[in-house]
């Protein structure tokens, strides 16, 4: 089975290195430029720095050519997905695309399975996600990740295991990706917290009220309690809002403590908290934690404010 890596980012890079050890493994990149340091320099210096590229990574930047391939995975920002499904949905037909994207499309409110579905009816669709960095998988280290598909495909979750990359498979394919786009939203928080200095007690309770909304949220538009316990909800929550590695972790910790970030960091949390509070509100989700979220990153309330407002709502039952 011939296998595309389609985004030459870190953990597209990082995928493409580990898939290497079963066999050939086309990555491509955007920018031809890119793709031809990357092809010269046998690394990517831009997005994944300090780690080879095995031989049999081959790096284009002819998307024809990379879509010939019998399995493509989108290792692409969550934002950009529906625009590319929609402009290449012809070649992309009868192929089996496996999602790498963290997030919800905030025009539509989808996760990358209904863009998909929506944009590509023929093709297979596909979730892979999980506790991960991408700077341990390249390098190599075990990692467990969630692949859903409704098809519960034994060839698929064996085609895209590696010695240091174990599939756990599942069809609730609802439940993994709410589970990997919601964590994001709660990284943020959870940065926010540290950078802050409010302390570990405060990040943990943080956490586990956000995975109380993760929960609610995500069983509210048909996903599996089970599947939000696992490896995509609880196992990359915990993951995300604990290392300075997680981008979104990091956002957060640079708005507790008032400092500047890169804004061409791509940070899939942002959009993700935005697409989650309007449709929490539209379905009557009590979602406070994201809501906050929200209304830090749009700079319509304060660090202060926000968790005063947090400490202030009623005290209930847990």
């Amino acid at each position: 089975m011939s296998i595309s890596v389609l985004g030459a980012g870190a953990f597209g890079t990082a995928l493409a290195i580990s898939l290497a050890q079963n066999g050939p493994v086309t990555l491509w990149a955007r920018d031809g430029e890119h793709a031809r340091q990357m092809q010269a320099t046998r690394t990517n210096a831009r997005r994944l720095p300090g780690v080879d590229l095995p031989e049999n990574v081959s790096i284009d930047a002819d998307l024809s050519l990379c879509l010939a391939a019998d399995l493509l995975l989108l290792a692409m920002p969550m934002q950009q997905m529906g625009d590319f499904l929609k402009t290449h949905a012809e070649k992309l037909g009868g192929k089996t695309l496996v999602s790498c994207s963290k997030g919800i499309d905030i025009a539509t409110g989808q996760g990358p399975t209904g863009l998909i579905r929506a944009h590509c009816p023929g093709a297979r669709a596909a979730v892979l996600t999980g506790p991960s960095f991408a700077a341990d998988i390249a390098r190599g280290l075990p990692t467990a990740l969630t692949l859903a598909c409704t098809d519960h495909s034994q060839s698929l979750q064996t085609a895209l295991s590696t010695p240091n990359l174990r599939l756990y498979r599942t069809t609730d394919t609802t439940g993994a990706e709410l589970g990997g786009a919601l964590k994001n939203v709660y990284a943020i928080a959870a940065g926010t917290v540290i950078g802050a200095g409010l302390g570990d007690s405060a990040r943990a309770a943080l956490m586990t009220r956000g995975f109380a909304e993760m929960l609610r949220f995500a069983l509210m538009l048909g996903a599996r309690a089970e599947t939000l316990s696992g490896l995509s909800g609880f196992g990359d929550l915990v993951l995300t809002c604990t290392s300075s590695q997680s981008r979104n972790f990091k956002l957060g910790h640079a708005l507790g403590a008032n400092e500047p970030f890169d804004q061409t960091i791509t940070v899939e949390g942002v959009a993700t908290a935005k697409a989650v509070s309007k449709l929490a509100q539209s379905r009557d989700i009590e979602m406070p934690i994201a809501a906050m979220v929200t209304a830090l990153t749009e700079q319509k309330i304060s660090v202060n404010d926000a968790v005063q407002a947090l400490l202030a709502r009623p005290l209930k039952e847990e």
